[in-house]
């Protein structure tokens, strides 16, 4: 028996009701791939690790690097694509760049990913 066969219908009819139902309700395509790179932000460890800092505090490129152990070249790079996919923002104070979370959605989305981890 194959592995995925528990995921099977035993009878393949679909439930027009049902499939209707959704379609109706499911985002178009385009939408759909944006929501898609939107969640490719989180799936790396190091912008992660970024995020989270910024939750805590807003900081600039030399604390983060400092704090997290890796080159300011590296976190400046990881910051230009949180930034261009609007999960942060950033203002420029003297001589330093201080980041910062873009708005409270972001926050709900670690904060909901990281309680479905942890259950």
């Amino acid at each position: 028996m194959d592995e995925n066969s528990e995921l099977l219908c035993e009878v393949p009819e679909a439930h027009a009701d049902v499939v209707e139902k959704v379609r109706d309700v499911l985002p178009d395509d385009d939408t759909l791939y944006e929501l898609a790179d939107l969640f490719k932000m989180f799936g790396d460890s190091t912008r992660m690790k970024i995020l989270f800092v910024l939750m805590e505090s807003e900081m600039c490129v030399c604390d983060i690097a400092e704090l997290l152990g890796i080159s300011q070249s590296a976190i400046s790079h990881q910051l230009r694509i949180l930034k261009q996919s609007k999960l942060i923002s950033s203002r420029r104070e003297g001589k330093n760049i201080i980041c910062f979370l873009a708005d409270d959605h972001v926050r709900g989305i670690i904060d909901q990913g990281l309680s479905h981890v942890l259950e």
